[in-house]
């Protein structure tokens, strides 16, 4: 199968697990989103492919679908809780670049078989991690900004504006630190302007798709609530 259909199968396998965990566990599904896919769109963003006859880095549905947990925070439990998710990501992320580099220090046995794999991996992620943390706090700081500007600005109508809106320009944030950050002097500037331009599109793409997402995912959340009072307020 073509990477273009590869895609669209991970974007509905991803948006449905999303569905699903907000279904089982309510609010806090949307944290465990967040870090969950801050962990791995940060792992899957060093490999390239051939996306819409583009140079394209793999992790921009993941990445996406942070967008779409703080917007459904934002828009159902508010600004507070859109920020602790956001600074819950940053901690998953900068955990997970700790431990790694704790973990490949480990002389390997004879038998070891993973070594190459891990150091190929964990071992450029210290600069992603730089680059996603610093294009992830501006984005995201900006995203629950925004998407609270144009709640007020609409009166709390038109919910397909603000998750569009604030996603939009946020994402154009979040690529242009990331991709100059993360790649500068490892591709050449026709690839790194190949790999901004597809990042971003990707980006919108995601946006526009979850955008129906958002809708069912505020429902869901009201039905998990009413089925489970008792976890939603239940002590911290």
């Amino acid at each position: 199968m073509s990477n273009e259909l590869w895609w669209f199968i991970f974007l509905a396998v991803d948006f449905s697990l999303a569905l699903l965990a907000i279904a089982l566990f309510g609010k806090r599904a949307l944290f465990v989103i967040i870090a969950a896919d801050i962990i791995v769109c940060n792992i899957q963003v060093i490999k390239t492919i051939e996306l819409f006859g583009f140079v394209a880095t793999l992790g921009n549905i993941m990445y996406g679908s942070i967008f779409l947990a703080t917007d459904l925070l934002s828009e159902v439990y508010g600004k507070k809780e859109a920020r602790r998710g956001v600074w819950l990501g940053f901690f998953a992320l900068i955990f997970m670049t700790i431990t790694m580099q704790i973990a490949l220090q480990f002389q390997p046995h004879a038998s070891d078989f993973s070594q190459q794999s891990l150091q190929t991996i964990f071992g450029f992620i210290p600069r992603i991690v730089l680059a996603s943390l610093t294009a992830y706090l501006l984005s995201q700081n900006h995203d629950v900004w925004a998407f609270h500007f144009w709640k007020k600005k609409t009166g709390g109508k038109y919910l397909w504006l603000r998750n569009n809106f604030s996603t939009w320009i946020s994402q154009a944030i979040d690529s242009v630190v990331f991709v100059y950050i993360a790649f500068y002097g490892v591709f050449e500037q026709n690839i790194l302007i190949d790999i901004l331009l597809t990042t971003y599109f990707v980006k919108l793409l995601v946006a526009i798709f979850d955008t129906p997402i958002v809708y069912i995912g505020r429902r869901v959340l009201a039905w998990h609530e009413k089925r489970f009072p008792e976890l939603e307020t239940a002590p911290e």
